[in-house]
């Protein structure tokens, strides 16, 4: 695939380092030297006022999605689409910059007294922001106002509200584990950097690297409740203070809820309030959670979050217990992160917020129910060691269900072996890592109808790390479906890493930012084989695929990826949608320096639509082979299959066989996508084809 053997090298190196959260693939970074983040160039475009409202899901028309994803009563409007006399973003798919990150790769910036209005398309009395604001020049983020005012039947804007914006939370840089510094120089001098295609400690003279280094992760979100619940065209106009001591604000999207009163305590409970929690978040209350916790335990009762804000800075430890709160827009669990005075044995240097399971090894938790209220951290840095996740340890035959958790590492990490959890009903936004993570002998368990957005990696995973010597440790029979992931600023929307019988269906996976995918399977980060089957059914990608910049090749919205060993599992992808796909539709690939010795097979596609690929249908570059049935494309920007094989071009042909079973029909610029002439093994490499920016989805 045209790998160098010094990136070989640092892909090994990368894989031996400490690793905690998940260890990214570091070698598979985006030059920056094309790319003007703040530039004039990015905001050249004047944005035009719409005739009407709009509403989507993951950026296109909900019709293009019907049945799949979250459905959590949310109506997402995107700045872009509104009333402005800011400036909207240009498309942009490139890393490092505003219009990449954001939800459909536009956003709209505001200067100092202008504003984005939405007009409601159905009653709503509170409203999600997801935005930008400049970084401090030292790092560690600014604060600046924002006016939030609605036009109620026609009249004047009233009831103006200020939030408070902040990038504290935003704006990491550099190498893998990332920086807050944006003055920082290289984290790590020994790394192969592709911007100067060398090792820069290794190269006379030592290269310049700009400052600074590869920005990112610009944006955040919060919530607000409205002073009143307002009805379809009501306009809620989002204003930048001309006093403001911001830049800049960009808006990328605004959702907009109608969200009912806090939950009352039900009977048969106790309220943490009763064990001197405090309400107003003055006080912590770790240890009046702990006492409720212990008081409801031995009476057989619930526990009780009402509506409040309680701060708590440490973790919560949770068995045989029912949580519940007054709902996640209500009831608010909020911490510092705390530096600990000495590692903790787990490598923790930092503990912070979060409800913890007892680890698989002391037996784990059982039976416990959380629900109804939010968690929300204070995490500003990746430390792949540290505890400081949303929720955490091992859960067996539990429930979590409806909480908010913003502004954690991981949201919801759960190391096994465990069984029987189910996530559902749950919105995690603002993670410095995954979203949620099943992690090694994770089983029979299952993430539904929940929204993740804006991660700093996987959206969703299951990862089977192996562990010589120790049984149960793959994830088995777990099922992700009809979830919502949304702009993961690293790595995939959903990956599987090794496993068992696992299952991956109606799913909306949008706008994945740099090294990944939409959806992944991979034979990496030390992941047991495929075994069984593992299935991708009735999801949708939009915008997937990112360019990797080492390989100097464009990614799949769907990606198989043999690193550590072949990939043989039966593996069936079936009734999948692939939208507006920014290289190619589907990717299989082994790692070059282990080509020879890995291959992919017993992949089966099947009643699948491509709309609009910037490159290929397929880019086969690996040993192996796959089958195709009722594949319909449209909008392809290049050859329907890429066929590199393992890269020797041998006369026999390539060494990844195509089957084409029938019904393989549509195509694009360069005829149909599966032509005869291709089967079952022409050579049609093209290892770095011109892309052709594929149009916006629409429907069949």
């Amino acid at each position: 695939m045209g790998i160098t053997s010094r990136t070989g090298f640092f892909l090994n190196r990368a894989r031996s380092m400490q690793k905690r959260s998940r260890v990214l693939i570091v070698s598979l970074l985006v030059l920056t030297s094309c790319v003007t983040i703040l530039g004039s160039n990015l905001f050249s475009q004047q944005a035009k006022a719409q005739a009407s409202p709009r509403v989507t899901v993951a950026a296109i028309d909900p019709s293009l999605v019907a049945g799949r994803g979250a459905q959590l009563g949310i109506v997402e409007q995107e700045a872009e689409n509104a009333t402005t006399n800011g400036t909207i973003l240009p498309f942009d798919t490139t890393a490092y910059t505003l219009s990449s990150e954001a939800s459909g790769r536009q956003a709209v910036q505001l200067k100092p007294g202008q504003y984005v209005e939405f007009t409601l398309t159905q009653r709503a009395n509170a409203v999600t922001i997801r935005y930008s604001i400049p970084d401090a020049p030292n790092g560690g983020g600014i604060d600046a106002p924002l006016t939030v005012s609605v036009n109620h039947n026609g009249g004047e804007n009233t009831h103006p509200q200020t939030m408070t914006l902040t990038s504290k939370y935003s704006w990491l840089y550099n190498q893998y584990p990332f920086t807050n510094d944006p003055n920082a120089g290289l984290l790590h001098p020994d790394w192969w950097i592709t911007e100067c295609s060398c090792v820069p400690d290794q190269t006379t003279p030592t290269p310049t690297i700009t400052t600074p280094f590869r920005p990112m992760h610009f944006y955040d979100e919060q919530r607000l409740q409205l002073h009143n619940t307002y009805q379809a065209g009501d306009v809620v106009r989002l204003t930048m203070p001309a006093n403001s001591n911001a830049a800049w604000t960009v808006i990328d999207l605004a959702d907009f809820q109608e969200i009912a009163g806090p939950t009352p305590q039900p009977e048969n409970s106790v309220s943490v309030t009763d064990f001197g929690a405090d309400p107003s978040g003055i006080r912590d209350s770790a240890d009046a959670f702990d006492r409720a916790i212990q008081a409801a335990k031995a009476s057989g009762k619930t526990v009780y979050i009402p509506a409040g804000t309680f701060q708590v800075n440490r973790h919560i430890i949770v068995d045989n217990v029912t949580i519940e709160g007054a709902g996640s827009w209500w009831s608010i669990v909020k911490g510092h992160q705390v530096t600990l005075t000495s590692p903790a044995p787990d490598g923790s240097v930092h503990t912070g917020v979060g409800f913890y399971g007892k680890s698989a090894a002391d037996g784990g938790s059982h039976n416990v129910h959380l629900s109804n209220f939010a968690i929300e951290g204070d995490v500003r840095e990746r430390i792949d060691t540290d505890q400081v996740n949303g929720i955490g340890g091992a859960l067996n035959d539990s429930t979590i269900d409806g909480l908010y958790i913003d502004h954690t590492k991981v949201g919801i990490w759960l190391d096994g072996p465990m069984n029987n959890v189910t996530v559902e009903n749950t919105v995690i936004a603002n993670q410095i890592a995954d979203g949620i993570n099943f992690h090694q002998g994770v089983t029979n368990s299952k993430v539904v109808n929940s929204l993740i957005r804006n991660t700093g990696d996987d959206g969703l995973a299951m990862w089977s790390e192996a562990v010589s010597g120790q049984p149960g440790i793959e994830d088995a029979n777990n099922v992700f479906d009809h979830n919502t992931v949304q702009n993961p600023v690293l790595a995939n929307g959903i990956a599987i890493y090794g496993g068992r019988n696992n299952t991956v269906s109606n799913n909306i996976v949008a706008d994945p930012v740099r090294e990944g995918s939409g959806l992944q399977a991979g034979s990496r980060f030390g992941s047991t084989p495929f075994a069984g089957y593992l299935r991708f059914t009735n999801n949708t990608t939009v915008r997937a695929g990112s360019f990797e910049l080492n390989w100097k090749i464009g990614l799949g919205a769907i990606w198989f990826y043999a690193l550590e060993g072949s990939i043989t599992a039966n593996i069936e992808v079936s009734g999948d949608n692939f939208l507006q796909n920014t290289y190619n539709a589907i990717l299989i690939v082994s790692d070059f320096p282990v080509k020879d010795l890995y291959s992919i097979s017993n992949i089966h596609f099947q009643n699948i639509h491509v709309d609009g690929t910037g490159t290929s249908v397929l880019s086969a570059r690996s040993a192996g082979s796959a089958t195709f049935q009722n594949v319909v494309a449209r909008n392809v920007g290049a050859v329907g299959i890429n066929n590199c094989g393992s890269f020797n071009f041998t006369p026999a042909g390539s060494e990844f066989n195509v089957t084409d079973l029938g019904g393989n029909t549509g195509g694009g610029t360069t005829g149909p996508w599966l032509a005869p002439w291709e089967l079952p093994n022409t050579i049609t490499c093209n290892d770095r084809p011109p892309v052709v920016v594929p149009p916006p989805p629409s429907a069949w």
